[in-house]
């Protein structure tokens, strides 16, 4: 049986492509009378029309889920409410949140699971065994890990955390569904610790320019998300310093407007 089904979930990807939000966002609708909607995204008439009539389908919409508050994800929030009509609740860390959620919180058929890394204000949404990742984790490919303090100790120990929690699939912000839930954890924590490792070799060797470290570490990296590779270097540096293990001289990447990408 088709995984989405089994869960009675549905997945409605905005046609905003770009080298960041891969094929577009993912917005989710799950359950039925009513259903839930996960990260509305851009603010696009389609995606937008695309979301109201098939959550109408479904009963109405009970209320919005935001994982995180970048804009690819709740851009398309206010339109949505106002054209689905009625006092529907937004239920977020911290972005225009009529619902405050914390660790632990339910919301409608969702369990809150924070997620720090990507985004101090980062969750993931638990739904029997299916998990709504946000920027999290993907479909395909790896995320930036902002440098904010402890974010990358924070980001690992959430990971470590879904891992042990029995999920069957992963529903990502963007990217396909994951069908093998704890292999695809499993790949982004081995992804980290790799690049940890091969940081650490970096800096072993003399290395200690933000170009030189990029250059070094992440020189698979595509051009276009050499901006996406600086941040996340920022976040290694970062947890080596809090680790007492960063040698002197390294420079720190000047970093600006990544919060949005």
């Amino acid at each position: 049986m088709d995984p989405l089904a089994a869960n009675d979930i549905q997945q409605i990807t905005a046609d905003n492509p770009s080298p960041y939000t891969l094929q577009g966002t993912n917005t989710w609708l799950v359950g039925r009378d009513p259903c839930w909607v996960i990260d509305p995204g851009p603010d696009l008439s389609s995606h937008r029309e695309r979301i109201r009539f098939d959550a109408q389908e479904r009963g109405r919409i009970g209320g919005i889920a935001v994982t995180h508050d970048h804009l690819d994800h709740t851009e398309g929030i206010a339109a949505l409410k106002a054209a689905a009509g009625g006092d529907i609740p937004v239920g977020a860390s911290r972005h225009a949140a009529d619902v405050r959620l914390r660790d632990g919180d339910t919301f409608g058929p969702l369990t809150v699971v924070v997620t720090p890394g990507h985004a101090p204000d980062h969750l993931a949404f638990v739904a029997g065994t299916a998990c709504f990742t946000g920027d999290a984790v993907l479909g395909e490919g790896s995320v930036f890990v902002a440098p904010d303090p402890g974010s990358l100790r924070g980001y690992l120990a959430a990971l470590e955390r879904l891992r042990g929690m029995g999920l069957e699939i992963l529903c990502p912000g963007h990217g396909p569904l994951v069908l093998d839930a704890n292999g695809k954890l499993d790949e982004y924590l081995a992804h980290r610790r790799d690049r940890e490792r091969r940081l650490e070799h970096a800096l072993a060797a003399g290395l200690r320019t933000t170009d030189q470290l990029l250059d070094r570490v992440w020189s698979d990296a595509p051009s276009a998300l050499r901006g996406a590779a600086t941040v996340t270097l920022a976040a290694h540096l970062d947890k080596l310093d809090e680790e007492g293990r960063l040698p002197d001289g390294v420079e720190r990447p000047q970093l600006s407007g990544y919060g949005q990408v």
